[in-house]
């Protein structure tokens, strides 16, 4: 295991129409649930956890999973990701997520709260094939702290990489340190308090689709500042700053149903948490 704190692998493989786990490892501070399968399509979902409730000094988790051709998985967590106070190392996350053609990811973990004087480090890598689809949210709030003051945590970090068959097609770079940084002012959070990111990559992310989108949301969250932007590969990506973790939710809920619906012909699961 080295000097993780938790370790996490999974492998899925198609198996006659149905999405099974090939290899799972966990070790350390990461587990993964039993698969639940929410309808007939055959797509997994499974749960991550974090038995010991928190991101603290100096931990490290590692994740690589692996989508054979034509698995369809979701991934996503039990909860909210804490990080607590981290007076001497940032927390880090790492995952790599690997996916061959004609697979599909809905990788959507619950939303970021960083504590007074946390440092949070997380890096996802996406190895996708040609006829692959990702959709990948994630939110940030303004943290927590005993006196209820808002961005009190050191420093947050989220970076996105994504390769298309090896090349790098997507870099998403967001770090926030509120010490330097007026976080709700012009240029960063507006005066709001909580931003969301989404990213979808797939061969029906053209930009008629992109305007077909645009329609649908359009007046829906007059309380939120939307942005849409295309990639250089089929996809696009999202950014979203609100007052609010449920805001957010409902608009990534609006843009899943409508790609579940044009390019799958079915729902979304209603991932139970709460």
């Amino acid at each position: 295991m080295g000097n993780w704190t938790g370790i996490l692998r999974l492998d899925a493989e198609d198996r006659y129409g149905k999405t099974v786990a090939r290899n799972v490892y966990f070790q350390g501070a990461l587990k993964v649930m039993r698969p639940i399968y929410h309808d007939n399509s055959g797509q997994a979902c499974y749960y991550i956890l974090n038995p010991g409730g928190g991101y603290l000094d100096g931990d490290r988790y590692r994740m690589q999973f692996l989508l054979e051709e034509n698995a369809k998985l979701t991934l996503t967590t039990q909860s909210a990701t804490k990080v607590y106070r981290t007076p001497r190392l940032h927390a880090y996350q790492e995952t790599e997520i690997v996916m061959k053609k004609g697979s599909y990811l809905e990788y959507l973990p619950d939303p970021l709260i960083a504590y007074r004087n946390a440092k949070y480090l997380q890096k996802n890598i996406f190895r996708m094939e040609k006829g692959a689809t990702l959709f990948y949210t994630d939110i940030i709030t303004p943290g927590w702290s005993p006196d209820g003051k808002l961005f009190s945590y050191s420093m947050l970090q989220l970076i996105n990489e994504i390769y298309m068959e090896d090349e790098l097609a997507a870099f998403d770079h967001i770090k926030l340190v509120p010490s330097v940084q007026n976080i709700s002012g012009l240029g960063f959070l507006e005066n709001h308090t909580h931003l969301g990111s989404m990213i979808v990559i797939g061969e029906q992310a053209n930009r008629e689709f992109l305007d077909h989108l645009q329609n649908e949301i359009q007046n829906k969250s007059p309380a939120a500042a939307i942005g849409i932007s295309m990639l250089p590969i089929p996809g696009f990506t999202v950014r979203i700053m609100a007052h609010s973790t449920q805001a957010i939710e409902g608009i990534f809920s609006e843009y899943h149903h409508i790609i579940s619906r044009d390019w799958f012909n079915k729902r979304p699961s209603f991932l139970r948490k709460y």
